[in-house]
């Protein structure tokens, strides 16, 4: 099979070709290096390009013989989300349609979307699943709902069939060391942590600490970056095999508080972490952990490295030998 992976040269982009490259299947990335590394997917074919871009994309269709795409490219913070709306419609559902336009016209049936957590805003009840209310609280996960409504109707207008992956908290790194989360600027909490264990921050904020939660911090559910991966390789396969469409859960089922996470850091590392309460974020729920129950179930996927100590070894393994990420 052939596969464009758009947005495959970012974070979670770059561990989903890792895997991809030893299936049997072809991996053309498609990825503007806005955010994400050309030196994260040495050895697959790659194109650099922009999802508004529908003449490179059609092009690239034909000339690879697309068959399947797994969709990653997106902006995804949370507050710039709030603050700039405009810049999130545009890429995450403008740029979107770009892509299943052309899939329609190229005759491509498959597609795997990264779909979020932040579509379940605020949950009514934990663990979630996946038939949760879906009302989020920020336009981030709002344009990612958007999209999985958008792919329902191209199913059943045009026949593509699509597999939505609402991942909660990706983490950790490749564990061979060689590829990791490189964002510049960093938001996501474990790679935060690791730069003032480098010290290359000189603390920790805490956003909020007045939260409904055993210790007042936001409660996220970590996912392992490999897990996260191969869920993706089994959903394309799933489509393959049964073309049918389907939503999923991606999570362990655990969640962690703000401090734990730092304290489990500070384990790891044998650091010290300096720590400050700031006020909350707009749009951060208080609780948000998985049930992946479905999956696991229906499509067989069982994450290896399910403990937080294990993602968090990963995640300094790749920090500590590359401080500076890909720019070394």
């Amino acid at each position: 099979m052939n596969i464009l992976v758009t947005g495959g040269a970012g974070y979670i982009g770059s561990h989903v070709v890792r895997e991809l490259i030893g299936t049997k299947n072809n991996v053309v990335v498609f990825d503007n290096l806005q955010k994400g590394h050309r030196d994260a997917i040495k050895g697959v074919t790659f194109v650099e390009g922009d999802l508004n871009n529908k003449e490179l994309l059609d092009k690239t269709m034909k000339k690879y013989d697309i068959d399947s795409v797994i969709h990653l490219a997106a902006d995804s913070l949370v507050g710039e989300s709030m603050e700039n709306p405009s810049k999130y419609y545009t890429n995450n559902v403008c740029s979107g349609l770009n892509l299943l336009n052309s899939m329609v016209e190229n005759n491509v049936k498959y597609i795997v979307f990264s779909s979020t957590a932040a579509v379940y805003g605020e949950p009514k009840s934990i663990p979630i699943t996946e038939d949760n209310e879906t009302k989020p609280t920020n336009v981030y996960g709002e344009t990612k709902l958007m999209f999985e409504s958008i792919l329902k109707r191209y199913d059943e207008a045009y026949g593509i069939k699509y597999m939505s992956l609402r991942y909660f908290n990706a983490a950790g790194a490749h564990i061979s060391g060689e590829i990791g989360e490189d964002h510049n600027p960093e938001t996501h909490l474990i790679p935060i942590i690791m730069q003032v264990a480098l010290g290359q921050r000189e603390k920790i904020f805490i956003f909020g600490d007045d939260y409904d939660t055993k210790d007042g911090t936001c409660i996220r559910d970590y996912i392992h970056v490999t897990d996260l991966a191969n869920a993706h390789i089994l959903a394309l396969e799933a489509l393959e095999s049964e073309n049918k469409s389907n939503i999923y859960n991606l999570g362990n089922g655990e969640g962690f508080s703000v401090r734990e996470v730092i304290d489990m850091v500070e384990k790891v590392t044998g650091k010290s972490i300096t720590r400050e309460v700031s006020g909350r974020r707009p749009g951060d729920p208080a609780v948000l952990i998985a049930s992946s129950e479905k999956i696991i179930k229906e499509l067989g996927w069982k994450p290896r490295f399910d403990s937080l100590e294990k993602i968090i070894e990963t995640a300094w393994k790749w920090h500590s030998n590359n401080p500076k990420g890909y720019d070394e």
